[in-house]
């Protein structure tokens, strides 16, 4: 079996900025859009088994018309091409209100063919899937969702999610032991796991999460294990049976994944020996993200600008330039010149981080009359970050002052 695997899209998370004059949709949208036809298309024209998209269609739970659209109109090429396609619900898909629809609940409604939504739990035969091929899919659980469905009271709150652990293992191990053990067999989630490593979604993640623990998913009965909800692709079962793969977002979504490579998987499924293999995403927008500390007043701009990187790199880029500088120096910044050298970037952040002079500070639970002026003099020349031995030096030069206004005739 060859299953691709993708999660995380998000086509609307970033729905502002420029138009394309031709489609009128956010040229970052465009962005999304791209990386979903390269997955889509190449599902069809390798005439893959199974499509599993492991959750978050969008940034949120109410999309716009527009973007439905542009989602609708590539599941329904993997329809048309008579693929299988199995559809995760994903906490950004999802509504914590009780029988509220999911963003991508028209799917079911439509009954539209091959193509599989999965809002609850639930196991997929191979006849549900008509291939050789089972799975067990996990979309997001939210504890309110949970609570009422298990009518659980206020006092079980705090114990919920080692309840879901408990019910949910249960559960998983029943559809294991049905499954029919000759053909593969594959388990996808949209959640957290422990042992993961997590990126920037914990920003834009919307309420707590349950942690699988690895056990969940390391059965040696299944055959791969495709998981959702985490941007950062990884493999928690690397060089061992099954493959857990969190194949991560399809686009970078802010600075915190600038260093993020973007992938999604092609995974060659056969029982008890499964080959993943790492499609990357090489049309991917570059963050390119930089920090200066100034140490010195001279020749501030031009320091800055060798900070950045070549026009070549910058184009078309997120660029942001983080300044440390003391405040004093504010002035010497010129970000006319810093935006005109960065004028071809898809934009251009630059992020001012003045540093104020501290103030010194006495000890708790001490009077500054109970200091003599040498003690006084120690802490702020400490507060100003002056070495030991500059301290030493200039107390013993303040001693001997002290000494000469005291004794004016010791000389």
């Amino acid at each position: 079996m060859r299953i691709l695997h993708f999660s995380d899209a998000h086509i609307d998370m970033a729905n502002y900025g420029r138009h394309d004059p031709q489609t009128g949709l956010p040229v970052r949208v465009m962005d999304f859009l791209k990386s979903l036809d390269t997955i889509v298309n190449t599902a069809i024209s390798e005439k893959v088994d199974l499509v599993i998209f492991a959750g978050d269609a969008y940034k949120d739970r109410s999309p716009a018309p527009t973007f439905q659209r542009e989602w609708g109109k590539r599941i329904m090429a993997l329809s048309n091409a008579k693929i299988p396609t199995v559809l995760l619900v994903g906490n950004h898909d999802s509504s914590p209100a009780l029988g509220r629809a999911n963003s991508i609940q028209e799917f079911e409604t439509l009954q539209v063919p091959y193509i599989h939504l999965v809002a609850k739990p639930g196991f997929l035969s191979s006849e549900d899937l008509e291939i050789p091929c089972q799975v067990i899919a996990i979309p997001w659980l939210s504890r309110s969702s949970f609570m009422s469905i298990l009518d659980l009271n206020g006092e079980d709150n705090l114990n919920v999610y080692d309840v879901m652990e408990t019910r949910l293992s249960a559960k998983i191990q029943e559809w294991i032991d049905q499954a029919d053990p000759e053909l593969p067999l594959v388990l996808t989630a949209h959640a957290s796991v422990q042992g993961a490593v997590f990126g920037s979604e914990r920003t834009v993640m919307l309420g707590s999460d349950l942690i699988l623990p690895g056990s969940f998913v390391k059965d040696s009965r299944l055959d791969y294990v495709a998981l959702g909800h985490i941007h950062k692709a990884q493999d928690l079962n690397e060089n061992a049976h099954p493959p857990v793969v969190y194949s991560g977002s399809i686009e970078r979504l802010d600075f915190g994944e600038a260093q993020d490579e973007k992938f999604f998987i092609i995974a060659h499924v056969n029982k008890g020996a499964t080959k993943v293999e790492w499609r990357k995403l090489d049309q991917i927008r570059p963050f390119i993200d930089r920090v200066v500390y100034l140490e010195s007043p001279d020749d501030v701009t031009n320091i800055l600008i060798k900070s950045l990187p070549e026009h070549d790199l910058l184009k078309d880029a997120f660029v942001r330039l983080t300044i440390h500088f003391p405040h004093e120096w504010g002035d010497l910044i010129d970000e006319v010149t810093l935006r005109q050298y960065a004028s071809e970037a898809f934009e251009f952040h630059i992020n001012l981080r003045p540093q104020m002079d501290p103030r010194s500070r006495l000890p708790e639970n001490l009077a500054m009359s109970a200091l003599g002026p040498l003690d006084l003099l120690e802490l702020y020349l400490k507060s100003n970050q002056f070495s030991l031995e500059a301290i030493s030096e200039l107390k013993e030069m303040a001693q001997g002052l002290i000494n000469q206004v005291n004794n004016p005739d010791s000389e």
